[in-house]
């Protein structure tokens, strides 16, 4: 079989170059021709269409020369490198060069050759002439190839779909308006039939862009809605705000009409989709915040050309991690997961997308410490992204030892053996749960920090935590939940009427996490700027209003009560005197002192001796004692964490907003 394809190919490869030559011939020929005909019409212009018997003569003699020092600046300029149907602004250049290097020569042979070469000096007015009209015409032969390469392919587009044709507002007559105009109108395949733009910018109104006119405001569409017979309209803003997308959803409830959303600029920059592909709106797009502005320079000094690991790689965030990781060129990047299934999807997806770069999926538990110092002896990881962590609020509270186990014990092993490899950085993920925590699971992250902060003081290696809230989408987040109720006829179930949350989205935590891993010095906990918070209730109203149903009457709410171990609203330490700002707009460094090392140990044998021995009980209640600012246990002595270190007070305990600023 490998030899019938070799021979395939190897007796298409002398047509394959004969078809290529005979299709460069072709251009040759018709950008000659151009340039002959620009010759001549430049002269008959010079004389009015008259030329004299005299300078008839020059002509001829002229010509020939001139053609081929055209032709010649064409092929320097490299104009025969670029495809005619793809041409466009990018490549007037190349042509402006290529005029520029042929009108030189010509115009010192005029002025600088003696007399008895008259018959070869070219008219000045002429060459002026000539020179544009020969290299207009070669690049409008290009233009023309493209417009009609375009038309094909749409009309061909159009009758395949087979579809009717959708009448369309754009909301939006930006950049991305724009793009998303030209794209559409470039496919046949999308459907729609664009009516017009429809933008709040005074100074653009009655404009036409693109062949498309701006027709009026937000406040003219229900008349040119019920006028223009629109089916529905969509929104082409870039970087639209939350309160933005809002207002334009309100409005077009009101009217009634679709509203559906181009892809954010995120995702069109990443290449995930094209401007063209026009989605419905989903509640990320109603919970969206700025994007996020990063360092490109310190990311890059970060992570490119280095090796890097990420642990819990096949998770929500852990595989964006990987990611936004892998635009930066690491020489490799080694994904740690132990589910086999997640490992495969974040491996084949990174190797589609970056085939260039070193993926190493590891099946691996980060609790194993003899696999991962194997890893770490192997592959020596320059950078650790610590993702790898049991986040289930409701489930840890059942099986708190595996929280301690995980979160803290795994963070221990693997962050020791980072220190001990000589690792230049440890990021630890944590979370806004970890703020005076009611739950396991945030006690758990809470006494993870600890142990960041204790490995920051015995190693070389920069150890920082970063935390902040919940993240849209998430396996296991409350949209998918609410998707999936919705789905099968309701109810959605919200815990409480007054239950809050922040948000942000996956690719922003994932940003936001790696720039403050740039900035740490070590020792600090980073806490992200997560925006206003949402109440729950109005994130479920939401949801299902964008199913296309209404809330209590197509899909009832019902009320469940607050789970173990969760709390009305979760904290941030977002007060000035709890934070310091850094040079980053989001990301805060949290005035979070850290345990004395005796106590950081002391607890650690402690817990992990009370998860291996599955004592539930003892392990909250220690918890508690161990995190005096918690609300696991009423329980004020430390006496068993300290064993004899009784009398010196924790930071932090006393007066848990005033504690030291880290580093």
């Amino acid at each position: 079989m490998d030899n019938r394809l070799a021979n395939i190919e190897i007796s298409q490869g002398p047509r394959a170059w004969w078809t290529r030559f005979l299709h460069r011939r072709t251009q040759w020929s018709m950008d000659i021709i151009a340039l002959i005909i620009a010759f001549w019409f430049a002269y008959s212009l010079r004389f009015d269409f008259d030329i004299p018997a005299e300078n008839f003569r020059f002509a001829l003699k002229q010509f020939p020369y001139v053609v081929l020092v055209q032709f010649l600046a064409l092929l320097v300029a490299g104009v025969y490198s670029f495809i005619w149907r793809y041409v466009g602004l990018a490549e007037v250049r190349a042509f402006v060069n290529a005029a520029y290097w042929s009108f030189l020569p010509i115009l010192a042979v005029r002025l600088v050759t003696p007399g008895i070469l008259h018959p070869w000096r070219v008219p000045v007015s002429v060459i002026c002439i000539d020179t544009v009209l020969a290299f207009g015409g070669v690049l409008g032969l290009r233009v023309l190839r493209r417009a009609l390469y375009e038309r094909y392919e749409r009309e061909n587009r159009s009758a395949r779909a087979d579809v009717k044709r959708l009448k369309v507002l754009l909301i939006g007559a930006g950049q991305a308006g724009v793009l998303a105009a030209r794209e559409i109108r470039g496919r046949g395949d999308t459907g729609l039939d664009i009516k017009g733009f429809i933008d709040d910018d005074p100074t653009k109104q009655e404009s036409v862009i693109y062949g498309i006119r701006v027709l009026g405001n937000t406040d003219d569409m229900p008349r040119l809605v019920r006028t223009l017979g629109i089916d529905h309209v969509v929104i082409t803003i870039a970087a639209a705000s939350r309160n933005e997308i809002r207002r334009i959803v309100a409005l077009c409830e009101q009217i009634p009409i679709k509203v559906q959303i181009i892809p954010g600029l995120y995702e069109i920059l990443q290449g995930n989709v094209e401007v063209s592909r026009v989605r419905d709106l989903q509640i990320e797009d109603l919970l969206g915040r700025e994007p996020v502005r990063l360092d490109e320079d310190a990311m890059s000094e970060f992570l490119a050309g280095k090796v890097v690991m990420v642990t819990g790689a096949g998770g929500s965030i852990g595989s964006e991690l990987a990611r936004q990781i892998a635009r930066f060129r690491p020489s490799s990047l080694l994904l740690v997961e132990r589910a086999e299934f997640a490992l495969f999807n974040i491996d084949r997806d990174l190797r589609e997308r970056w085939p260039q770069i070193s993926i190493i999926p590891i099946v691996s538990d980060v609790s194993d410490e003899v696999r991962i110092r194997a890893i770490f002896e192997t592959h020596r990881p320059q950078v650790v992204l610590h993702a790898a962590a049991h986040k289930h609020v409701p489930l840890m509270e059942q099986n708190g030892s595996e929280a301690v186990k995980n979160n803290v014990l795994a963070t221990k092993t693997i962050g020791q053996i980072a220190g001990e490899c000589r690792a230049e950085a440890f990021v630890m993920i944590s979370t806004d749960k970890a703020v005076r925590p009611s739950s396991m699971m945030g006690a758990a992250k809470r006494v993870a920090e600890l142990v960041v902060q204790d490995l920051d003081r015995k190693y070389p290696t920069r150890y920082v935590a970063v935390r902040f809230g919940n993240v849209i989408g998430s396996a296991g987040s409350v949209i998918p939940i609410f998707r999936e109720q919705i789905r099968k006829g309701g109810p959605v179930t919200v815990t409480h009427p007054d239950m809050v949350r922040y948000f942000m989205t996956i690719p922003e935590a994932a940003q936001l996490v790696l720039q403050a891993g740039a900035m740490g010095e070590g020792g600090e906990i980073f806490v992200l700027d997560m925006g206003q918070p949402v109440k729950i209730i109005d994130l479920a109203k939401d949801t299902i209003a964008l199913s296309g149903l209404k809330p209590f009457e197509d899909v009832d709410i019902v009320f469940t009560g607050i789970r173990p171990g969760e709390k009305l609203f979760e904290e941030l330490e977002v007060t000035d005197e709890c934070l310091t700002k850094t040079r980053h707009p989001k990301i805060y460094i949290g005035k979070i002192a850290s345990y004395p090392e005796e106590i950081v140990l002391s607890a650690l044998e402690r817990l992990n001796f009370l998860a291996a021995n599955q004592r539930e009980e003892e392990l909250r209640d220690f918890l508690g004692e161990l995190l005096p600012e918690s609300q696991l246990s009423n329980h004020s002595s430390i006496e068993a964490i300290t064993d004899g270190f009784a009398d010196k007070p924790l930071p932090g305990v006393e007066e848990h907003d005033k504690a030291l600023v880290l580093k």
